[in-house]
């Protein structure tokens, strides 16, 4: 079945925005639902821009085109330091003003729209840095959950002898055979991310180097909402052993659910390859039962 067989089921409405927060450009990519049942806040990794989760010239692979379809209301933020706010990032190497700016940027780029049930936070690699801070800040117990992808608290062997003291540290050509191995898990006009890729602030190099043994382990007991957490199958970065899914999942002392998945067909990139489409929908199920548990409360834990 060719690519553009499955383009049935995703919406064609992708606006670009920048709204101002205090002073600062926040730009992002929204897809609306019409009546929506909640909205999915989407939060790239690193060396990328909101367009991860909507790939030029892939568009059953695109989370925003997709679940907006679906009925949910997408936001895809370009985290603060990328896109319209890269010029202001000298002014973000505090972790709270990245958590302030990112919940001004929700509530400006959703206002006046309607936003169902509440905010879902879905987030991916060095994103999942400032996703967690949102969800272990006291503003995060109003979220409706937490997914979290292409990530870890231990990079493989093969990772570490690549990746140095950081990410930034490394040689392009070594990070794309960890990031887009193997290659024929994703469409060849994707492999290497020359379409989303983008600049990377100065503070995110600090972020990479803290992640792992500091800031996950010390953030995440704080997490009081629903969290998944996905492996891609053939992930080279990040350790996922069951013993290594085992001890994230542990992390989360505080929140009411965990559920630890590994997807079949993924790599390190699991929103741009082939099995985009069959990730995304696995996730959408997981929220679907978030807002079970949100709008019927007394209903037994799922």
């Amino acid at each position: 079945m060719t690519a553009d067989r499955w383009s049935d089921g995703v919406a064609d409405a992708v606006i670009p925005q920048v709204i101002d927060v205090d002073g600062v450009p926040m730009s992002g990519l929204l897809a609306e639902a019409a009546d929506p049942r909640c909205v999915i806040v989407a939060i790239h990794g690193g060396a990328t821009r909101a367009g991860y989760f909507d790939y030029p010239g892939h568009p059953a692979n695109s989370l925003l085109r997709s679940a907006s379809a679906a009925g949910y209301t997408v936001l895809a933020l370009d985290r603060p330091g990328y896109g319209s706010s890269a010029d202001h990032a000298e002014t973000m190497h505090r972790p709270e003003r990245r958590v302030d700016l990112a919940y001004g940027a929700i509530a400006g780029h959703l206002s006046g729209r309607p936003t169902g049930a509440g905010v879902f936070v879905w987030s991916h690699s060095i994103g999942c840095e400032l996703a967690v801070r949102l969800a272990a800040d006291d503003r995060g117990d109003r979220l409706l959950g937490l997914e979290l992808a292409g990530t870890g608290l231990q990079h493989q062997p093969v990772a570490h002898e690549i990746l140095g003291e950081s990410e930034r540290n490394a040689a392009p050509v070594g990070v794309r055979k960890l990031l887009w191995q193997p290659p024929s898990l994703y469409p060849s006009d994707v492999i290497g991310g020359t379409a989303i890729a983008s600049s990377t602030p100065s503070f995110e190099g600090r972020a990479v180097r803290t992640w792992p043994g500091e800031v996950f382990p010390a953030l995440a007991p704080e997490v009081r909402i629903p969290v998944h957490f996905t492996a891609g199958a053939h992930e080279r970065v990040w350790r996922q052993d069951p013993q290594a899914l085992s001890d994230i999942a542990a992390l989360f002392t505080g929140a009411p659910r965990v559920a630890v998945d590994v997807m079949p067909g993924s790599g390190h990139n699991l929103s741009l390859g082939h099995s985009a489409r069959a990730y995304h929908f696995r996730i959408l199920s997981f929220l679907e039962q978030c807002l079970v548990a949100r709008i019927h409360p007394d209903l037994p834990a799922l």
